[in-house]
């Protein structure tokens, strides 16, 4: 039995680099605590030991995700069972999948890793794509939600720059499940279009959470 609805509205993603002080699984959690006590409908996270940490202070939904590096593949977002297991374990209740075409690990279809994740582990998925072709094999292979994370981020979209707008609007129009908007969100108004757009939420990560890459883009202009 899956007890989770998808959250809606704003989404607050909590997240640093590994080389940056914020990555502490401390730091994460009170990140995590702050947005929703503002009002995020949930949180995303990476890694089980920051998930396990933002569980203890948080009960609105958590998407975990796990970003592996796995050798000769491109998917690096929970790109396998196990990994998807690892988050479930640490108190996600939202599971975020690579649902794009490119090849999967050990040649494992996605249709195969999110039902092991709906009827092994009782969690909903997430699945980030990067073109609507993606989106609708996603939806087909059953994901619970569809998101637009991935725009922008394949070789496929490279040469375009998040948010994916129109992505988001053909998502809309052809998928029966709810769209997220996730990447490149870098303002409230940009928020509220993605809605007025359609999207069931809206995930924000750098705009709010992002100190590293904030306080280098001004000084890259400031320059002193």
């Amino acid at each position: 039995m899956i007890n989770c609805q998808i959250p809606t509205g704003l989404i607050v993603s909590c997240q640093a680099p590994a080389d940056s002080p914020l990555h502490d699984p401390i730091v994460i959690a009170a990140m995590a605590r702050t947005a929703v006590n503002r009002g995020a409908a949930g949180v995303r996270i990476d890694s089980p030991a920051h998930v396990a940490a933002v569980r203890k202070q948080v009960s609105a939904p958590i998407i975990g995700i796990w970003k592996q590096q796995l050798p000769g593949c491109e998917i690096y977002i929970t790109p396998r069972f196990e990994d998807a297991r690892a988050i479930a374990i640490s108190g996600a209740d939202i599971i975020a999948v690579d649902a794009t075409l490119r090849n999967r690990p050990a040649g494992e279809e996605l249709k195969t890793l999110i039902d092991r994740i709906h009827s092994e582990l009782g969690k909903l998925v997430m699945a980030d794509v990067d073109t609507i072709e993606a989106a609708i094999a996603a939806a087909r292979a059953g994901a619970d939600t569809v998101a637009t994370t991935l725009f922008g981020y394949t070789p496929q979209t490279q040469s375009f720059s998040p948010p994916g707008f129109d992505l988001l609007a053909q998502m809309v129009e052809k998928l029966k499940v709810p769209v997220i908007c996730e990447g490149g969100i870098a303002g409230p108004e940009m928020a509220k279009k993605a809605l007025n757009l359609g999207a069931a939420a809206v995930v924000v990560g750098t705009d709010i959470t992002g100190i590293d890459i904030k306080v280098t883009a001004y000084k890259s202009v400031i320059g002193k």
